[in-house]
């Protein structure tokens, strides 16, 4: 089931991650959120928050979907080689742009220096009725 119906849904789990992005190249991308094959779930995801904890220089951010989950397959850019400032914060989607992560897929960032930018990714878990 590649995309579960969610009219009837059995369960809602509010998630978040917390990411320090150590690496600074595909494809050692660091995952935020994979929504595992035949999962039966989908992931609504709310928000992407990226925060620059260098106080000093700035840092480019770059986050993906990827078409199979644990980063496999191919990534699309939602967000490319965008600069954060030192001390600032990027938001890069919020409820406002909120989309759906289907089975099988995941969402990565890459960032250009490492353990400069921290990303939070918040989101709902929702089970379909099998």
């Amino acid at each position: 089931m590649a995309n579960p119906n969610i009219v009837g849904v059995t369960h809602i789990y509010g998630n978040t991650s917390t990411l320090l992005i150590s690496s600074t190249a595909d494809p050692f991308a660091t995952a935020l959120a994979s929504n595992a094959a035949s999962s039966g779930k989908v992931y609504k995801i709310n928000s992407i928050v990226v925060a620059n904890v260098d106080g000093t220089s700035a840092a480019d951010i770059t986050i993906k979907i990827f078409s199979a989950a644990a980063l496999g397959g191919t990534g699309t850019q939602i967000a490319s080689t965008i600069s954060v400032p030192a001390d600032a914060s990027l938001i890069v989607t919020d409820k406002t742009t909120s989309f759906y992560l289907l089975e099988d897929r995941s969402i990565g960032a890459t960032a250009s220096a490492s353990n400069d930018l921290v990303v939070t990714c918040s989101w709902e878990e929702i089970d379909a009725i099998p």
